[in-house]
């Protein structure tokens, strides 16, 4: 069962909040941390975290890297789907698009795979989020290491990742 932390802007994030979770305090975003021991043997990090927090796969969303045209683009799907490229292409004005490199994702996000979250990054990215997000009034992402994850309204991570919504997802 997952562990349940209610914070608002405000609060204290710092001792031991990730760049997620103090980029969320910081920005006065109310969001609630859910934490759940991490299976190393877990076949997929997304239906893990879905199943330990009973929460729908639909509402529970990856977050991705792909290269549009060369540049690195963050794409934001439900773990109950996979992502399009050519879709993503399109959403993010590109002709072309391909999974980055896990090592060159980690490198420009400053996360591990796996604990992948859209915000806090190292750098901000061109980011699109599923239009089925807007969907639910609240949505699961990672909150910066596998194990932990913040739920929010979507209109809250897109204002604060200057996401563009579209269909993106295969279901």
């Amino acid at each position: 069962m997952a562990k349940k932390k209610q914070r608002r802007g405000g609060a204290a994030a710092g001792a031991g909040g990730t760049p997620a979770t103090v980029a969320l305090t910081e920005a006065g975003t109310a969001f609630t941390v859910h934490s759940y021991a991490h299976d190393p043997a877990a076949a997929s990090y997304g239906a893990e975290a879905a199943a330990a927090m009973g929460v729908e796969p639909a509402r529970v969303f990856k977050t991705l890297l792909a290269e549009v045209d060369g540049a690195l683009t963050v794409a934001v799907v439900p773990v109950s789907g996979s992502l399009d490229l050519k879709a993503l292409a399109a959403a993010a004005g590109g002709k072309r698009a391909a999974m980055a490199d896990p090592a060159a994702a980690e490198r420009a996000t400053g996360y591990v795979r796996g604990g992948i979250s859209p915000l806090g990054q190292r750098r901000r990215l061109p980011t699109v989020l599923d239009a089925s997000a807007a969907e639910h009034a609240t949505i699961c992402v990672s909150a910066g290491r596998r194990g932990l994850e913040v739920e929010l309204a979507p209109a809250d991570l897109a204002g604060l990742t200057g996401a563009v919504l579209a269909p993106i997802a295969r279901r």
